[in-house]
């Protein structure tokens, strides 16, 4: 079965940054779609950000022009690089992995982002 495993989360200040990873276990393939969802605690998950094996991204609306997903195909990994970080980003964040043709999903265990000052 497909892994996915988050790291680089932690503790920032507001304005700050960070680049989170996901290492995958498998090549992130041309059927694979992969992304980043968020929870805050009380929230429902949320998704903040997808890029296909193409290299076409979404965005979502409370994050965009602040953060930026992009893979390394030769690594197997996949980024989100969260920049001009606010209290609100506090939150879970877990890294997606979907089959599009199959529309199976793997999901990594997450890593904890908390933006205070």
């Amino acid at each position: 079965q497909v892994q996915l495993v988050e790291s680089g989360g932690g503790l920032v200040q507001p304005g700050g940054s960070l680049r989170l990873s996901c290492a995958v276990s498998e090549r992130i393939a041309l059927v694979n779609r992969m992304g980043w969802y968020r929870q805050a605690p009380g929230y429902q998950r949320e998704w903040v950000a997808t890029i296909t094996s193409g290299g076409s991204t979404n965005i979502a609306d409370s994050v965009k022009g602040r953060f930026t997903i992009s893979t390394d195909n030769a690594k197997n990994t996949v980024y989100l690089q969260m920049n001009s970080l606010k209290p609100e980003d506090t939150a879970i964040y877990y890294c997606n992995l979907r089959n599009v043709l199959t529309a199976r999903e793997y999901w990594g265990q997450g890593t904890q982002v908390t933006v205070s000052s």
